[in-house]
């Protein structure tokens, strides 16, 4: 069944939500690969308006997009390399490489490779009859939060606090980002009566907070 873009937005949302009490409860980022996995896959049919791959466990691609384009999504958070099989690389259109990084227990996306197979092949190296992307060998791409769809905001005297769909949160003053966030929503969370500890005692992330005061103030 086909998910709509809002459902793909929600369930990504939803799935760094639940990776970050994993994090909480002290589960290793490097354990969790089912969570990182789903993540970037849901990433991707968000950034290319597309859909998750039908068939369960698609032999070569995740994500197929808007433009019929065969994704095969890798996702990595400590590991130096992303793997391929050998044998599914013809069913590949476009490669996206995401890592998850980690900033005061907050994830966050990067994106290390985008391009198409044929322009992947070069970069990738071969060994005991696969392919693998050496995850260190090429700069991180920053996010180009740009292109990303806002899907919330609130005021706060002169300050506009909002959402993306990817769920980051931008604090601004007269059209110009205020970093780091935190600080400041800090003082906001105060102001409104949004508690700054999450269920479990911890004190929020950007995330979070920025969440919670948004629907605060309405």
């Amino acid at each position: 069944m086909a998910l709509s873009q809002t459902q793909i937005i929600r369930s990504l949302g939803e799935a760094l939500q639940w990776l970050e009490k994993e994090l909480a409860w002290g589960a290793p980022l490097q354990e969790l690969r089912h969570l990182t996995g789903r993540i970037g896959e849901l990433y991707v049919a968000m950034i290319t308006r597309g859909q998750m791959a039908l068939a369960h466990n698609q032999q070569g691609y995740d994500v197929v997009s808007a433009e019929g384009e065969r994704i095969s999504v890798k996702t990595v958070s400590t590991a130096t390399r992303a793997d391929f099989r050998k044998s599914t690389l013809h069913l590949i259109d476009r490669v996206i490489i995401l890592r998850i990084n980690l900033d005061e227990g907050e994830p966050s996306i990067e994106e290390l490779l985008d391009c198409s197979m044929q322009e992947a092949m070069p970069l990738l190296r071969e060994l005991e009859g696969s392919y693998y992307f050496p995850v260190p060998k090429l700069p991180a791409k920053p996010v180009d939060l740009s292109r990303l769809k806002e899907t919330a905001a609130s005021i706060w005297r002169d300050i506009r606090i909002s959402q993306l769909e990817n769920g980051t949160i931008i604090v601004s003053r007269n059209g110009e980002a205020i970093t780091p966030a935190k600080p400041v929503l800090r003082e906001i969370a105060r102001d409104a009566g949004v508690s700054l500890l999450n269920g479990m005692g911890n004190p929020k992330n950007t995330r979070t907070l920025g969440d919670d005061i948004i629907e605060a103030l309405g």
